[in-house]
């Protein structure tokens, strides 16, 4: 939840591109190709490109402020969902909407989609052993 509010925070710093309901980047294509967005030190590269998987990444963290974002992405920009979903990232002031589809960012939309409705993948986690310890050892106590 942390991590996800901190990003949040980073990207409405930014009010020239970013609002309440329009953040989330991670490294994606772009108009200029593959980038790896910004972020401290260096912010030159942000040009308002839109990540959906970034956002959608962080449902079970942040569900309001998540769903709200996509809701109004969806109902806001109809060229940023296809067939599969959420385009992998999209500029609507250059109307850029990526092209390519994949499996890895939309994966993770509809793996934490799930664990905020039933928490299946947090608790399927937790039944390993070696997830159990690791959480002890950096000091994790169940809730």
């Amino acid at each position: 939840m942390v991590a996800t509010r901190a990003h949040k925070a980073f990207c409405l710093s930014m009010p020239n591109w970013y609002s309440q309901n329009y953040w989330g980047i991670t490294a994606s294509d772009s108009v200029r190709g593959y980038t790896v967005w910004g972020g401290p030190p260096s912010r030159v590269m942000i040009d308002g490109t839109i990540v959906p998987c970034a956002t959608a990444g962080s449902l079970a963290f942040l569900p309001a402020d998540c769903l709200a974002v996509l809701r109004s992405l969806r109902a806001t920009y109809p060229k940023a969902w296809g067939r599969y979903g959420f385009v992998d990232a999209f500029h609507p002031v250059a109307n850029w909407y990526n092209p390519d589809v994949l499996g890895i960012d939309l994966g993770i939309g509809v793996v934490m989609a799930e664990n905020l409705r039933s928490e299946l993948i947090w608790e399927t986690f937790m039944c390993n052993a070696e997830s159990t310890r690791a959480m002890q050892l950096v000091g994790f106590r169940p809730a």
